[in-house]
């Protein structure tokens, strides 16, 4: 590592402790823009994950996608270019070396408005890459990261610079080794896009069954080439992709109101309730009243 980069890499973790505080996930005035520090180990924490970059200054992280694991720490990014349902925890934290990490939230159309206003070239649009990558920062990737975090000092240059920087570093994601797979999910007909459609359709009616001819007429693909190019893509099945929505939505549900586990397991599209409970024990490694109440004596 270069001294540059290591001092703007401490330059970046100064800025998230002096503008965090407290652990958690801190909005900041930047729109899509978000601090993130934890002083502990976290326990594992299931979520949809936007279309995100996020760079790690301290401490590391494990995101678990399907069966693949990503392992990150600094001097390295993930980014996921759909939205995907993913188990994410935070490996390596101190109170005196807390994990600090800086995710920037984008948009399928901010990333095309790049590739159409640059001469990046196009790749084959048969192609379908994994949705998600860990990859190593550029110095031109992290000078730019660093220059949209500094805006939270002059806010007043935010409505200016700030879409420029975020665009700036799309562009330096694009050019990076795994840059297509960015791509690719912005390309209008390609194969990737045709699966972020079935995603999309998926998210939106994660309760109601569905029929994977039905999935494979929105992609416009057989449902042999459905399956394949959607587990490229997301490193799951449909039936998988949807079975983790439900049981994600069951587990907020239950840490709001722990008392009808099989209202909470009709209303996320189950119609059995002892296959709910098999299902969630599978996913989250204890039945769902066990599972809550661990979850509340740590969160207390």
């Amino acid at each position: 590592m270069s001294e540059k980069t290591y001092k703007q890499q401490l330059e970046l973790a100064n800025l998230i402790e002096n503008f965090s505080k407290q652990d958690g996930v801190h909005a900041t005035s930047i729109p899509s823009l978000f601090l993130i520090r934890e002083s502990i180990i976290t326990e594992p924490i299931s979520r949809v994950n936007e279309p995100s970059f996020c760079i790690i200054l301290q401490g590391e992280k494990e995101v678990l996608l399907g069966e693949e694991r990503f392992l990150y720490s600094p001097g390295h990014y993930i980014v996921a270019s759909v939205d995907l349902p993913v188990t994410g925890q935070v490996r390596k934290a101190s109170t005196e070396i807390p994990y600090l990490a800086l995710k920037l939230e984008f948009t399928t159309k901010q990333v095309l408005e790049v590739l159409n206003e640059t001469d990046i070239p196009f790749h084959q649009r048969k192609n379908s890459k994994r949705a998600m990558f860990v990859s190593e920062v550029e110095p031109s990737l992290l000078d730019a990261v660093l220059r949209l975090a500094c805006l939270l000092e002059n806010p007043k240059h935010i409505p200016v610079l700030g879409p420029l920087l975020t665009k700036e570093i799309i562009y330096w994601i694009l050019q990076g080794p795994h840059g297509e797979a960015l791509e690719q999910i912005a390309l209008e007909g390609s194969n990737a896009s045709r699966i972020r459609e079935v995603i999309d359709h998926i998210i939106k009616n994660f309760q109601e069954p569905f029929r994977i001819e039905e999935l494979a007429k929105i992609a416009n693909m057989s449902v042999s080439s459905l399956h394949r190019h959607f587990k490229e893509v997301t490193a799951m099945s449909p039936i998988q992709f949807q079975k983790q929505l439900r049981l994600q939505e069951a587990r907020r549900l239950l840490l709001a109101d722990p008392t009808d586990v099989a209202n909470v397991a009709f209303k996320v599209g189950y119609e059995s309730q002892s296959q709910f409970s098999r299902e969630y024990s599978r996913m989250f490694g204890c039945s769902p009243r066990v599972d809550i109440r661990r979850m509340r004596e740590n969160y207390n």
